[in-house]
Formats: C-alpha cells, sequence, structure tokens
C-alpha cells in the first residue's frame, strides 16, 4: 500500500468524527469531543500543527556525502529513528466501531515492533484494557510503554502490578488526562498529583516512567524532582484544555531547564519527518504521534504502521542530509532559521 492509499481506507471506517484528511491538522474535527477534535474552541491541535510549520530549517549540503543514521535507543531499547506511536484509549467512542481498545492495542504494538519503532498504549476505565495492551508489549519483548491514566493510589499500583508481571520495561502516564471531559466523575477516579503521591508511584514501578503532559520548565522540574526518567511535553492534542500554547512553543525552554536530566519527548501536531528533525533541533530527544497512527491502523493495519514509519524515516533521512548531518546526536539548535 501507499500513504494516499492507507488514508483512503481509512476514511470508510475511522469516522464520524476523524476524517483521515490528507493533513491531520484539526481543523475538519474542531470542538467534536467526544472526538479526535481540540477542547473548547477547537484551536489547540490547529496551532499545535501550524507552530510546526513556522518553525524553518537551514539547509547546508557543504559536508561529506556519508549515510544518514536515524537509529534512536531509550533505556536500553534500539529503534529505527525517534518516533513512537502516542497512547490513545476509547477507540471507539473517537474513532468509530472497528476496534475495541484491546483490539487496537493488540494490533498496534506488534506492527510497531515490527515496524522498528515502539507504541504508547492507552489506558480507560475498563481495567482489561491496560493488563491486555502491557501483556502485548511483553510478548513483544518489552519494546513498548503502557500509558496509566491518574487514578487514585489503590487503582494505579493494581495496574502497575499487571504491568510489571507482564514483562513491561517501562512504564508512564498521561498525568494530565484527568482534564478529559469523559473521565471527569467516574469511579475509579482520576486527578491531579502531587509531587510526593508521584514518587511514590515511580518508586513502585520499579522501571523508567515517563510523565506525558508536561508543558512548563516549572512543570518538568516537578517531574524531575518526582523521579521521572522521562517527560513528554504534550498538551493532549488540545483536548483537556483550550487556549494553551503549542507544544513546539514551550519546546525549547523545557528542553533547556532538564535536557541530559532526563529524556525529553514532544508530541502535538507533528505530522512528518521534516517535524520530527525541527523538534530535535528544538532540544526533543524524540517524538510521539497519536492520530497519525490511528488512521494508518484504520487504514492499512500492520502495513499501514510500516508504511507511515517507513514514510517519516525517509522523510527525516532526507531532512538530517540536506542540513548537513548524519546522525541524531548532530542535530543541534543551529539548525534552526
Amino acid at each position: 500500500m501507499t500513504y494516499q492509499e492507507v488514508l483512503e481506507a481509512a476514511r470508510g471506517c475511522v469516522g464520524p468524527y476523524c476524517r483521515a484528511c490528507p493533513v491531520c491538522d484539526g481543523r475538519a474535527c474542531k470542538n467534536t469531543m467526544p472526538g479526535p477534535g481540540a477542547k473548547g474552541s477547537g484551536t489547540v491541535a490547529r496551532r499545535n500543527y501550524d507552530a510546526w510549520q513556522d518553525v524553518c530549517l537551514n539547509m547546508d549540503t557543504i559536508c561529506e556525502n556519508g549515510p544518514v543514521d536515524t537509529r534512536f535507543t531509550l533505556f536500553g531499547q534500539t529503534y529505527d529513528l525517534p518516533v513512537f506511536a502516542g497512547p490513545v484509549g476509547a477507540v471507539k467512542l473517537h474513532y468509530g466501531d472497528k476496534f475495541t481498545d484491546l483490539e487496537y492495542n493488540d494490533l498496534l504494538v506488534p506492527a510497531c515492533v515490527q515496524a522498528g519503532i515502539a507504541a504508547f498504549t492507552g489506558d480507560g476505565t475498563d481495567p482489561a484494557v491496560f493488563t491486555a495492551a502491557a501483556q502485548a508489549i511483553g510478548r513483544n519483548g518489552g519494546k513498548g510503554i503502557p500509558t496509566v491514566k491518574p487514578w487514585d493510589r489503590e487503582t494505579l499500583f493494581g495496574k502497575l502490578d499487571q504491568a510489571k508481571a507482564s514483562g513491561a520495561q517501562m512504564f508512564a502516564m498521561d498525568i494530565d488526562a484527568a482534564g478529559l471531559p469523559f473521565l471527569k466523575g467516574l469511579n475509579p477516579p482520576a486527578g491531579s498529583k502531587t509531587v510526593a503521591e508521584l514518587r511514590e508511584v515511580i518508586e513502585y514501578a520499579g522501571v523508567p516512567f515517563i510523565l506525558k503532559g508536561i508543558m512548563t520548565v516549572k512543570g518538568a522540574r516537578k517531574a524531575l524532582e518526582a523521579g521521572a526518567a522521562g517527560i513528554v511535553v504534550s498538551n493532549h492534542g488540545g483536548r483537556v484544555q483550550d487556549g494553551v500554547p503549542a507544544t513546539a512553543e514551550v519546546l525549547p525552554a523545557i528542553a533547556e531547564a532538564v535536557k541530559g536530566q532526563m529524556v525529553v519527548m514532544v508530541d502535538g501536531g507533528i505530522r512528518s519527518g521534516v517535524d520530527v528533525c525541527k523538534a530535535l533541533a528544538l532540544g526533543a530527544d524524540a517524538c510521539i504521534l497519536a492520530r497519525p497512527y490511528v488512521t494508518a491502523l484504520y487504514g492499512g493495519g500492520a502495513e499501514g504502521v510500516k508504511v507511515l514509519t517507513e514514510k517519516l524515516r525517509a522523510e527525516l533521512a532526507d531532512t538530517m542530509a540536506m542540513c548537513g548531518v548524519h546522525t541524531l546526536g548532530e542535530i543541534s539548535r543551529d539548525m534552526i532559521f
């Protein structure tokens, strides 16, 4: 399949809110909550996308003409490129009836491993969703990151026990998920966490722990204080709070504050290998793409995931070559215009 064929196939089964647009920029799906669109005015998802387009790269082709290496290592696991599929929950609610959460994660995890990357998997009010996702990661050599919601202590520890038993080698929490409208008022409860509460969770996990949903230097430093091994600069695709900045706008300051002390990832509106290169130049170690991988899986299954990943890798490699760098470690801020 080509990427265009994947998109066309997805349009027949990923609705009604997602349109599998040629450019996934948050415009066609605005104000569709539940659904993939942003909360409130519906503008934050668009701002995320637009902010990456406003970042320009400096070309430099007076350099050695050699091969480009896009490989990335995270906590001892090596991947073909610094890209991860993002965690997605309640897929039937947001993307239609083709898959349940269990089916989606069970397909996504091995498809990502086969494509040379890994997936952050989703969580839900049904405990079986997180358990099955963690087990799928365990069956695939621990390549993947089970992502838990900020539930109450008892629920969190129970889910972490299940993930540890599955063999997962790293965990994550989307700390901002309590802002999702469909999670409010549910049982078990979900909500914000103090540094002390997070430290207890992270110590109990016993493996590298990533906090997703960091949008300020202060938040990054609190995550570091809590013992997180990594953060994801993320506004949850604009789906938890209206009127916030784009992730590209806050990434440089956050990366400058904590780079070298923890892994810094970023998501939100990243749609191409060119965007990935821009994110790394602004200080990120790796990027997460959620909605594009939803479309890829709905439109082409494992093959769709492979097609999208190969497209991203080729775009990243081409951009690196045109900017005069041959390894991820050579990507630097002076590549940004």
